[in-house]
């Protein structure tokens, strides 16, 4: 099963660092709950729509420090900039620092500027700690009633609204395309304040803000005959099937925890789970025999309820009724690990910019081999953090790579491919919902002795100066150890993506590591870039042998018909898979290199995309993890003197 050819091996390792650093169970980016991040079109949404004529009268507002304001204080600037914002967006928050810079940079050409919470579940609390954990250096409003938001029309966070002295809305819309800075092609809101500043006309004074919806006050007072209430019905699918991720301290930008809350996000709960973007659970239900589908997925009749508690105003209901509030462990979820091991310090993420993916060099130091039955990861600071990747250096070769950044920060950064140095294994892993998994029996992960340690932690900036120490937790096997989890690669190096091709087909299937001996797989780990439409797994049993799977040539193993490069799983089988010597694992992949794919890195330099290590390219991989039907290696963990050699 093994490949000696250096060629093939070192092309193999890229490919499953590359892979890996993603290919852990839900890995997250929460732009809210599955919202498209701000961005998704190249060009100004109603590119030059007459916006309809507006004037701001008789409304006064105060900020959270007392201040009032009055369409006064509209003519006595230039312009008026209304952001409307949130404390629990992510892609508001995103923004912060141009919102801090906007304010700074035109606040010298007369523009004044605030910051307006529209927001019911963001009380004066909420908004006074975002304003000063954002630092926002501008006016900021609690619009408790939505009176600015209606009037100016806002719907979304970010939106920004510009009035002229006048108190004529002149634009209202995103602030620009893209919520990564460096990614930034159309700069919609400045460009509206230049041409407003110059008594020009505004060239594009409508464009589609992408964000997370504003939420109004329910007007919902009673409950209709056989409705569905919070505490009776909802609340326990909330429970079960979201709060993992949405409760305080975790990874999601907002809870769902309470009624409050949950009541809030109602409509987005029935968008997105009648969508199937949530729970995010990608891979279809009637492919696969998939373990856990039922942890990560909503019945049809949750579906149903969860539409018609929000169409009926997410009434509350009866307290009495409420289900015990859910105890979540802090701690390590397996008890205490055998070995922590860490960065040597913490490590300082900015506020904006690209994604990080930080690569930590950590010693073990141990003496001799260790067998791994379980590895848990602890992020640090769970806002930023969006996965961990474990590797095995066994040559100590990323010590060369240690500080190669000179920004004073521990590890070192790579492009997002892989960990940048070639690695002997990978070590286990952690996304969002990803809890450890312990080893059956007698099968292990071999640790060598004298091995480091590399953690890479991807990162997302999340709009303010963060800090995260990452620590792993590593337990050991005991008694007899039979035999090794391994690692099988479906791949294809050669594509070619011609810019423009909206569904692009490419094949794979395990040439490079054929199964040379009778096996069962264990998992399958789909893995593409951002072009990724969808893609398909299978297995073909060898010639002659039988066949479970009702007569035909195909053992299902995963298809994701809606590939989203934010989350990626490893996906376990529910029954291990029987495969004989002969038998192929294949796969099957289309991709979207047009520019009608939000997602498309190459829209503002067209070009084909090809096999790359940078998330801007792209892959098609497919991993699995099996065992050896013929291995025995007979290691006796307490007995170590008894030990097979055969533990490589």
């Amino acid at each position: 099963m093994r490949d000696h050819n250096p060629i093939r091996a070192l092309r193999l390792s890229i490919a499953l660092s590359a892979a890996l650093a993603l290919a852990v169970a839900g890995a997250h980016t929460f732009a809210f709950a599955g919202e498209k991040p701000t961005g998704e079109a190249n060009k100004p949404a109603n590119a030059g729509a007459a916006i309809k004529p507006s004037t701001f009268n008789g409304i006064s507002f105060s900020d959270i420090a007392g201040k009032t304001y009055t369409r006064a204080a509209i003519s006595a600037h230039k312009a008026t900039v209304f952001l409307f914002v949130s404390a629990q967006c992510p892609i508001s928050n995103v923004y912060t620092p141009r919102f801090n810079a906007l304010a700074a940079d035109y606040g010298k050409r007369d523009v004044q500027v605030f910051a307006v919470y529209a927001n019911r579940q963001e009380g004066l609390a909420d908004v006074t700690k975002h304003v000063k954990d954002r630092n926002l250096t501008f006016p900021a409003v609690r619009d408790a009633r939505g009176a600015l938001a209606d009037a100016l029309g806002a719907k979304v966070t970010p939106e920004a609204v510009i009035l002229n002295s006048q108190g004529t809305l002149c634009y209202r819309g995103r602030f620009d395309d893209n919520s990564v800075p460096t990614r930034v092609t159309s700069h919609d809101l400045t460009d509206a304040l230049d041409a407003v500043l110059n008594d020009k006309p505004v060239a594009n004074p409508i464009t589609l803000a992408i964000g997370c919806a504003i939420r109004r006050e329910s007007k919902s007072t009673t409950v209709a005959k056989g409705m569905p209430t919070y505490t009776h019905d909802v609340a326990p699918i909330l429970r079960a099937k979201c709060e993992g991720c949405h409760h305080a301290g975790e990874v999601a930008p907002f809870s769902l925890d309470d009624y409050k809350q949950a009541s809030a996000w109602a409509v987005d709960i029935k968008r997105y789970t009648q969508n199937g973007q949530m729970p995010p659970w990608k891979p279809a239900s009637d492919y696969g025999n998939l373990r856990d589908v039922a942890a990560h997925t909503l019945s049809a009749d949750e579906k149903a309820l969860l539409a018609k508690w929000a169409d009926g105003g997410a009434p509350l209901g009866n307290p009495k009724e409420m289900p015990a509030p859910a105890q979540y462990n802090s701690d390590w979820k397996m008890g205490t690990p055998d070995v922590v091991l860490q960065p040597e310090k913490e490590y300082h993420l900015g506020p904006d910019g690209e994604d990080v993916y930080r690569n930590f060099v950590v010693k073990t130091n141990f003496t001799e081999d260790r067998w791994i039955r379980a590895i848990e990861c602890r992020p640090g600071n769970r806002s930023v953090v969006h996965h961990i990747i474990n590797y095995v250096d066994a040559n100590h070769a990323a010590d060369k790579l240690e500080g190669q950044d000179h920004d004073g920060e521990p590890g070192f950064t790579v492009s997002g491919g892989g960990p940048g140095f070639e690695t002997t294994k990978f070590l286990g892993g952690w996304a969002p919902g990803n809890d450890p998994v312990e080893a059956p029996a007698g099968v292990g992960t071999v640790l060598p002795k004298g091995s480091n340690l590399v953690i890479q932690v991807h990162y997302h900036r999340n709009g303010k100066p963060e800090t995260d120490l990452t620590k792993i937790g590593l337990y050991f096997a005991h008694g007899k150890i039979d035999k090794e989890v391994r690692t099988g690669i479906v791949i294809n190096f050669g594509f070619k993506i011609p810019y423009g091709e909206t569904n692009h087909e490419v094949k794979a299937n395990n040439f490079l590591t054929p199964i040379i001996t009778d096996v069962h797989i264990l998992t399958v780990m789909p893995h593409m870039h951002l072009l990724g439409r969808d893609m398909k797994i299978w297995a073909v049993p060898a010639p002659g042998t039988s066949n479970t799977s009702g007569g035909t040539t195909e053992k299902p193993l995963v298809w994701i018909k809606d590939w989203d490069f934010n989350w990626q799983g490893t996906y376990v089988l529910k029954e291990p898979m029987a495969l004989a010597k002969g038998s192929s694992v294949q796969l099957i992949s289309h991709y979207d290199n047009s520019e009608q794919n939000p997602r498309n890195p190459n829209r503002a330099h067209p070009r084909a995309a090809t096999w790359g290590e940078q998330t801007t390219d792209e892959m098609c991989v497919g991993f699995y993890t099996f065992t050896i039907d013929s291995e025995h290696l007979n290691i006796d963990l307490d007995h170590p003197k008894t030990q097979s050699a055969s533990s490589k």
